[in-house]
């Protein structure tokens, strides 16, 4: 069994209408670094650090722990 844990930046921006629309995640090399980056992209709306940590062999991932959350995000990111 290989686990490995990913550190990715979501990014959301809003639009005219006022929806938030996810734009193209971003993946970092630590914790830390996932937190700084979604703190960057939150000025166009909001950003979400999460990290995931799965078995790379069989693709079995957990869910996502959410690490920090930055300006408007989806309900379901909380």
């Amino acid at each position: 069994m290989s686990t490995a844990t990913y550190y990715v930046a979501q990014p959301f921006e809003l639009t005219k209408a006022g929806h938030l629309v996810a734009g193209t995640p971003q993946q970092a090399q630590t914790a830390s670094a996932a937190i700084r980056r979604a703190e960057n992209l939150a000025r166009k709306g909001g950003a979400v650090a999460f990290s995931r940590t799965g078995d790379l062999s069989t693709g079995d991932f957990e869910d996502a722990v959410v690490l920090k959350t930055f300006g408007q995000i989806p309900d379901d990111f909380g």
